[in-house]
């Protein structure tokens, strides 16, 4: 079942056919392991659709994946998709608990893992549960080696309805815990069409991403994107400015995304000599998101480099990218862009009313009513597990981001605030409500509160002002530690407050006023 427009298929699993038909020794995929053309890749697809058959996978499966930037993590995607599972991708830079909690709530029924991760998991720090732990390594004795090299080519491949769930990405909530955003397969491939449509991109493209395609929003922009556009995607394995700039240069990259921390590393390696300013010539579209773009960085990045920085808004429900700033349009300050021609983007009131331009209110996203694009987006199947949280988040067939902002008479979108309390450091998301969560479990602590605390570089610096119980001894180095043996690196706060914590009528923390401390 098609969706009705040219070259997006029904399903993700059929996505790479029309690539292999027209162009099969066209350069698919460049990783630091190996280059796959079309029909190489396609190959290599079959065989790990075959391996993860043989380990139990079938339709609707949850299969779990905490792999590190290689081409293992695009090849067993595209594989997951041939077979109707459903992916989680599991970002190998969280803690041993977080990963186990979404094992767990996904209920998966594999998860493929470098030794590293499976080795975390079974230390006692984590058990694998229910899950069945695969480990992925270049030792050809091992079991996904041996599988995908005896694996013949052959099986029965999963005919998927493009409402058939074919992804979960986890995002923090108020709660502290994350909540599982389900996808369906109309929803994954729409972004990546509207971007090549939006861009003008086609086979010429060469994008490189550095993010971990664990990220299933990663999937979406990079893996799916160019298979529909017929290109070239290079997977980066490095995050350091020199790393990044070699795979740029070396690969004549066209196209990549940076959080503004790495735009701005990136300017200093070219200002102490580190990095060549030639080193980045064949980019020709640079985009940004995560987190705010501080004009003194994207002036730098520019200026040094001379090379346009688009800024983005986007979020896990939608997935991924609603807003992008147009390749050919002057930047407008402060402004995250206008939305990609399937989607119609609002601005609301407490009561769901749409607000004139200008006005601010939450920002929802819905289909877009008119134009070739018109009713082929929906939002998000649902919040895994959560019926009361998706009826908050879905009204109409409008999805409510939570995200504060306003519109342009242009359409470009500001955004205000983001998911509330949310702390956006260095690009990557940190739920306050998750940090105090974890502090809460050490039995010296009776109060936490977590904010952001704005940083030049970073954006925002995670911040912590703790509670004691009386008698309690428990430093900030040991406070510190506790939040790195259960969280990410990221994660854990780099300034701490230590004291009585002001509360509110009802009891509870106020982050407000915990701010004004930080801010003395």
């Amino acid at each position: 079942m098609a969706l009705g427009f040219p070259d997006i298929p029904g399903s993700a699993g059929d996505l790479l056919d029309v690539a292999v038909a027209r162009h099969p020794e066209r350069e698919a995929l460049v990783a630091s392991d190996g280059r796959f053309t079309y029909r190489e890749l396609d190959d290599a697809v079959d065989r790990a659709a075959v391996a993860l058959s043989a380990l139990g996978v079938r339709r609707g499966d949850v299969l779990a994946v905490s792999l590190p930037n290689a081409s293992d993590v695009v090849v067993t995607f595209h594989a997951a998709m041939r077979l109707g599972a459903v992916w989680l991708g599991i970002n190998r830079n969280l803690a041993p608990p977080e990963k186990q909690f979404m094992l767990d709530d996904a209920g998966s029924c594999i998860l493929l893992a470098d030794a590293h991760v499976a080795a975390a998991l079974s230390d006692g720090r984590a058990s694998s549960g229910r899950t069945r732990v695969v480990t992925v390594s270049p030792d050809p004795k091992s079991t996904w080696q041996q599988l995908t090299r005896d694996a013949g080519t052959s099986y029965e491949r999963v005919v998927s309805d493009p409402t058939d769930p074919a992804g979960i990405a986890y995002t923090s909530g108020t709660t502290g815990r994350p909540k599982g955003v389900v996808h369906s397969h109309r929803n994954i491939l729409l972004p990546g069409a509207m971007l090549i449509a939006a861009r003008g991109f086609g086979p010429e493209l060469r994008k490189g991403d550095c993010a971990a395609l664990t990220i299933l929003n990663m999937q979406v922009t990079a893996t799916l994107l160019v298979a529909q556009a017929q290109a070239t995607q290079v997977v980066m394995d490095r995050l350091d400015p020199p790393g990044i700039a070699a795979w740029v240069r070396r690969e004549r990259v066209t196209s990549w995304f940076g959080v503004p921390t790495l735009l701005h590393g990136l300017t200093e390696s070219a200002e102490a000599g580190d990095i060549s300013d030639g080193d980045l010539d064949s980019l020709v579209d640079v985009w940004s998101g995560g987190t705010y773009v501080p004009a003194p960085i994207r002036a730098a990045f520019e200026r040094r480099f001379g090379i346009r920085v688009h800024a983005t808004y986007g979020l896990t429900e939608a997935p991924t990218v609603v807003t992008i700033e147009p390749r050919d349009e002057p930047h407008v300050p402060g402004g995250n862009g206008t939305a990609l021609p399937h989607l119609c983007v609002e601005v609301r009131d407490d009561e769901g009313a749409v607000l004139p331009v200008g006005h601010v209110g939450e920002i929802t996203v819905r289909a877009q009513e008119q134009g070739p694009w018109k009713d082929c987006y929906s939002p998000m199947v649902r919040y895994h597990h959560q019926p009361e949280a998706s009826a908050k988040t879905l009204r109409d067939g409008v999805l409510y981001t939570g995200d504060i902002g306003e519109l342009d008479p242009a359409g470009n979108l500001f955004v205000h605030d983001r998911r509330n309390a949310l702390i956006l450091r260095g690009g990557a998301n940190v739920y306050p409500a998750e940090v105090e969560r974890v502090l809460l479990d050490s039995s010296d602590v009776v109060g936490a509160a977590v904010i952001g605390i704005s940083d030049e570089r970073l954006g925002q610096r995670v911040a912590a002002a703790v509670e004691l119980r009386p008698g309690a001894t428990a430093s900030v180095e040991e406070l510190a530690e506790h939040c790195r043996r259960n969280l990410a690196k990221y994660k854990v706060p780099e300034q701490w407050l230590v004291g009585v914590l002001p509360r509110n009528a009802m009891g509870k923390v106020s982050r407000v006023d915990v701010a004004r401390f930080f801010e003395r």
